[in-house]
């Protein structure tokens, strides 16, 4: 009876030590999700304009994006949190992946992957959009299919992406200040700034 007591006793408190453990994972997890709603907000749908929505980017590609951060490959100009308790502290992309263990990265990565992209509201100049698609189709849709709006690619969702960070992207591309590979290169360097407007543009118009 003792024995039996004792078991029973031992298998109460494993199963308490485990839900414990399990709680501070979901902690630890809830932790680094929160760091990046932060400023990406809720469910990773941004409402700044110079902040890119990452909802239903691919798990992959997120992944990359917070190596490339941590490596400092990309460009991680100033910023400040835009809620929670520290907003308005300065901080910037580098500072926030290298913070990440690889356990956060991957949670993360699930986390947003698994949220929908909501497509940004916000005013297009028509004429540009349709020159914006001409170039897209030419050069843009064998990687960023679905007018760029596949997650599917392993790419950033471009089209209803905001427009704003749209432009800084291809201008820092354009400039040499964020890796880019061979097959894009080129057609990044063709561009010309009307060429960038259009484009912008174009992934602005999907609503």
């Amino acid at each position: 009876m003792k024995r039996s007591t004792s078991r029973t006793a031992l298998v109460i408190c494993a199963a308490l030590f485990c839900a414990q453990g399990a709680s501070a994972v979901w902690a630890a997890d809830a932790k680094a999700v929160d760091s990046c709603a932060s400023c990406h907000n809720k469910d990773g749908v941004s409402t700044d304009k110079d902040v890119p929505t990452i909802a239903g980017y691919s798990a992959p590609y997120i992944t990359d994006t917070l190596a490339g951060y941590a490596k400092k490959d990309r460009p991680c100009p100033e910023t400040k949190v835009r809620s929670g308790p520290d907003k308005g502290k300065a901080t910037d992309m580098c500072k926030v992946a290298g913070a990440l263990s690889e356990a956060d990265v991957q949670q993360v990565a699930a986390y947003f992957a698994g949220k929908k992209f909501v497509r940004a509201t916000q005013s297009v100049d028509l004429a540009l959009a349709k020159k914006g698609a001409a170039i897209h189709e030419r050069n843009c849709e064998k990687c960023h299919s679905e007018n760029g709006g596949s997650a599917d690619d392993d790419s950033g969702i471009l089209a209803g992406q905001w427009m704003p960070y749209l432009k800084q992207t291809l201008v820092d591309f354009k400039g040499g200040k964020r890796p880019i590979g061979k097959k894009m290169k080129p057609k990044i360097d063709a561009l010309q700034p009307a060429d960038i407007d259009a484009l912008v543009n174009y992934y602005g118009s999907f609503k």
